[in-house]
């Protein structure tokens, strides 16, 4: 069983992410930490108990990793003309306390496990040994929090809240069996559409805004 943990927007830049949502959440996100094992680093927004927003990027101080960095970051290419695109909300990320056994029936789908950490937490994420997402961000990237837990609850409360989650795909049911077979609870709505791309609306002290 999967369910949402977080959604990400893949950046070029964490500066270029800050100032995205900066636009179109009126809110500076706050800093995350940094992800030695990847040579990444995020800011993170609270969007309820259990879910939360996330902005990645490549860490220009960190140590190159030893293996190819996740959320495809290394093609930086590829991320900047989906930046460029409009395409900044490229992924979503499942927690399941399972883990062993999701890897087992769906390891070649969702890759190999990696243990990550950033500053004190340390988790189970499945990545592909070339980094790309799964299915191109179709399907969600998978994780195991551990003891501790998913730490929205433990982030600052700034009124953001997550509204609605859909992809639209051109090739609809399809999408809809994958989340079928990989048994996510609450899938983010599938909607038929000319090309695949993910919409977020966020209740915000300052009404509705969408993230794309």
């Amino acid at each position: 069983m999967l369910k949402l943990d977080h959604l990400a927007i893949i950046a070029p830049s964490l500066e270029l992410g800050a100032d995205y949502i900066r636009e179109r959440l009126g809110v500076e996100m706050p800093k995350g930490g940094k992800h030695p094992q990847m040579g990444t680093h995020n800011l993170l927004l609270r969007l309820g108990e259990d879910v939360f927003l996330e902005v990645i990027a490549v860490d220009p101080e960190a140590e190159p990793p030893t293996r190819l960095r996740w959320f495809g970051l290394d093609d930086a290419a590829a991320v900047q003309a989906a930046w460029d695109e409009g395409r900044r909300l490229r992924a979503w990320v499942a927690r399941t306390s399972d883990f062993t056994g999701v890897l087992a029936m769906h390891g070649d789908l969702l890759g190999r496990q990696e243990q990550v950490s950033r500053g004190d937490r340390e988790w189970l994420f499945a990545v592909a040994d070339d980094g790309s997402l799964p299915l191109g961000g179709v399907a969600p990237s998978v994780m195991d929090w551990g003891v501790k837990g998913n730490p929205a609850s433990s982030m600052p409360d700034l009124g953001f809240r997550l509204k609605s989650f859909q992809i639209e795909h051109p090739k609809m049911s399809r999408v809809r069996k994958l989340y079928a077979d990989l048994d996510v609870v609450d899938p983010p709505a599938v909607m038929e559409g000319e090309q695949f791309r993910y919409m977020a609306e966020i209740d915000t002290p300052y009404g509705v805004k969408l993230l794309n």
